[in-house]
């Protein structure tokens, strides 16, 4: 999500995403998140901040008692948008601090807090608390690329329940911060609320206090009202509904069962509810920097959450349809038919995108578009849904022909047509993501390997979707046709006799862009690759230039360019290396699958269950743990929804309600005897899939759904 520029554009940003540490806290809501300290302030001239709708609308946020900041002791979260900070406050005089700090924080919206100050001490205590605020107004963009603000910092105006802090621009334009308190300040002395307190022998002090902003003029209170219980407020409830609706998945592998865990956890979390239809959820990019609707990841992580959750990809889907290209915009990348690269709220990104906030700069979204819609069909059947979306996946097989294909030479290329957008704009879209043998940066326009497969799938699924709608045989073989020839040219095109693996892309040349890297990976999971290329490439992918032990890096070890802490060229990606496994278990290599599939979930172990967006590519035997990525998201959606793909490779679990079929190749390895999946959604029906040892139980099919189990 980075890339060489010397514009100020937020797409072309050429640093590092500014790094959160080991000692941040992340609570995420939809679009609102904050990030803090573990003491839970958050520092001015930080990255820290509470974040609404791409704006850093609270930049500090410093409690002091007595002057004195209060000593972090724990804290526990409660759910991805909520946790408890305990502190202490501590007293010279004495050993034990008698005055504790506990700040119940919820975000939602805003934010709310329920601040408690004990005194533990055996007599009366006067307590001056103050809270230092602070709100620069920064555009997210400009935070994580370490950027100076926009707008100036806020000044502070009373209101009758608080504060607001409001920042004016030059052009007029008026940002404003509220701060509610349930208990009003005795006064404010610049940056700060006063509150002077006497607070008894074993008693406490306690005040609500609500962040909201004023858009437009007008104020938007958080999810959370002071005096309101917290189990009734809306995230909660949403995410609460969430846990009881998906699909249970057990295991008596430790390790995965913890992995799956965590991935049904944060993909909750980083949903998103569109105000316009309220029963319609995408899910977000990542956090804490991607919180928001972006093309690939969305269709990606919604695909791989397919046996867990149907509905994130059906409104990943609506909300990407509605926003599909109509025009041409050189400025966006607009095409008609196009898929969106990314949604943005904020002012900056709207200048700078000529009034609008969605940038269309991506090669490979379109295509993974009209695939979702082919393998949501499978889970579903042909419903009201998957009709009304036929109009935009034929759009979509359009723009493939009509603009992603610039030259006419049956490839889908790309190449930016506006300075301020990205240089690469597949997968692997920082400035060096595309490498040559000799180490040298591919010039752009590119054909990447692993988008003509995705061309290749979307036209296998749209005839599929057309034999199921009852479409003329002969349009439903033509799609047929297309893929055939796509996959015999991209074969001619793109196969390195020489290396035994396909060239990442063709350059603006037609060289083949030689470097080994895991976008072969990709080509195994759509099905481009002739079989009896599959074990060529199945033993590079479990090679020791190419895996880590934890899993696949991007580029292999031994190739010029190659750099483990690099963002693309030799960093491991837990969706990567799933789509890979995926790809693997497609093809039968049973035993490259399982080593990366362990390896995966064995790095998963170091986080507690949750596989970040990326981390470094050092070797397994060369270091104990993975070695963190300092900029990775986390939680981030692709990497989160990975374990389920692995998963599903581990049961060869295919659904086609399109042709009737449930098919069942299980192939779970030494770790794992026991895997059941509960309640999974298909059709009109919830089933339960069981496999121990050599035993497969399937239970609630439907009478028509036949079920094909290819041994054990």
């Amino acid at each position: 999500m980075r890339t060489e520029s010397s514009s100020d554009s937020p797409w072309t940003f050429a640093g590092e995403s500014a790094a959160l540490g080991d000692s941040s806290v992340t609570l995420v809501d939809g679009t609102s998140f904050l990030v803090c300290s573990r003491s839970g302030d958050v520092t001015p001239g930080s990255v820290e901040g509470l974040f609404m709708v791409d704006t850093r609308v609270l930049s500090g946020w410093r409690l002091l008692l007595n002057t004195q900041r209060v000593d972090a002791l724990s804290v526990s979260p409660n759910g991805p948008f909520s946790a408890t900070f305990v502190g202490r406050v501590h007293d010279p005089a004495t050993v034990d601090a008698p005055i504790s700090v506990v700040q119940r924080r919820h975000v939602g919206h805003g934010m709310r807090e329920d601040l408690e100050i004990r005194n533990y001490s055996p007599n009366p205590v006067e307590v001056c608390v103050e809270l230092a605020l602070t709100s620069d107004f920064a555009s997210l963009f400009d935070v994580k690329a370490g950027a100076a603000p926009g707008v100036p910092t806020a000044t502070i105006e009373p209101t009758a329940t608080g504060v607001k802090l409001v920042a004016r621009t030059d052009d007029g334009a008026v940002e404003a911060t509220t701060i509610s308190c349930s208990t009003e300040p005795n006064r404010i002395n610049g940056d700060r609320l006063v509150w002077d307190v006497a607070i008894e022998a074993g008693e406490r002090w306690t005040n609500c206090l609500l962040v909201g902003v004023v858009v437009e003029g007008e104020e938007l209170m958080p999810s959370y009202g002071c005096g309101q219980p917290v189990d009734n407020a809306v995230p909660v409830s949403r995410l609460r509904k969430w846990r009881a609706e998906v699909t249970t998945i057990e295991s008596d592998w430790p390790v995965l069962s913890a992995a799956v865990e965590r991935s049904a956890e944060d993909l909750g979390a980083l949903r998103i509810f569109d105000p316009n239809h309220p029963d319609r959820v995408v899910v977000a990019a990542g956090a804490p920097w991607f919180m928001t609707l972006f093309g690939r990841d969305s269709l990606f992580a919604s695909w791989m959450a397919l046996p867990l959750d149907q509905d994130l990809a059906r409104g990943v889907l609506l909300e990407l349809a509605e926003s599909q290209g109509q025009l041409v915009d050189p400025t966006t990348e607009e095409q008609p038919g196009r898929i969106l690269h990314e949604v943005r709220f904020d002012s900056g990104s709207s200048r700078l995108l000529g009034g609008t906030n969605i940038y269309y700069g991506t090669v490979d979204a379109t295509p993974l578009f009209i695939m979702l819609v082919a393998e949501l069909a499978r889970w579903t059947g042909i419903t009201p849904t998957i009709k009304d979306l036929m109009p935009a996946v034929d759009r979509a097989l359009a723009w493939i022909t009509d603009f992603g294909d610039r030259d006419g030479d049956g490839f889908i290329e790309y190449s930016r047509s506006d300075p301020s957008g990205l240089e690469n704009q597949g997968w692997k879209d920082s400035w060096d993501g595309v490498r040559h043998r000799d180490g040298t940066v591919a010039t752009t326009p590119i054909a990447l390997c692993e988008a003509q497969g995705y061309v290749y799938a979307a036209y296998r699924g749209r005839a599929e979707l057309g034999r199921a709608l009852g479409e003329p045989v002969a349009a439903t073989t033509a799609f047929d046709a297309r893929a055939d020839h796509l996959r015999d040219a991209f074969d001619a095109a793109f196969w390195l006799d020489d290396g035994g693996w396909y060239a990442i892309g063709l350059d603006s040349m037609k060289s083949p862009i030689g470097s080994l890297t895991s976008n072969i990976g990709h080509l195994l999971w759509t099905g481009i690759v002739p079989d009896h290329r599959a074990g060529q490439l199945a033993e590079h992918l479990a090679s020791r230039a190419m895996f880590s032990g934890w899993g696949l890096r991007t580029l292999a070890e031994n190739a010029k360019g190659y750099n483990p802490l690099s963002y693309h060229c030799g960093s491991v990606w837990p969706h990567d290396t799933a789509l890979a496994v995926a790809g693997l278990a497609r093809y039968g290599c049973d035993s490259e699958a399982q080593l990366l599939t362990e390896g995966l979930l064995a790095a998963s172990l170091h986080s507690g269950g949750r596989l970040p967006e990326l981390f470094a590519g050092f070797a397994r035997d060369d270091l104990p743990s993975p070695i963190p990525y300092p900029a990775s998201c986390s939680p981030q959606a692709w990497a989160a929804a990975s374990p389920l793909l692995l998963v599903r490779a581990m049961l060869g679990l295919e659904p086609n309600l399109l042709t009737g079929t449930v098919r069942l190749r299980p192939r779970l390895g030494d770790a794992l005897n026991r895997l059941q999946l509960l309640q999974v959604p298909l059709g009109n029906h919830r089933i339960d899939i069981s496999v121990s040892g050599s035993a497969i139980e399937v239970a609630g099919l439907g009478k028509n759904i036949q079920l094909e189990v290819d041994g054990v």
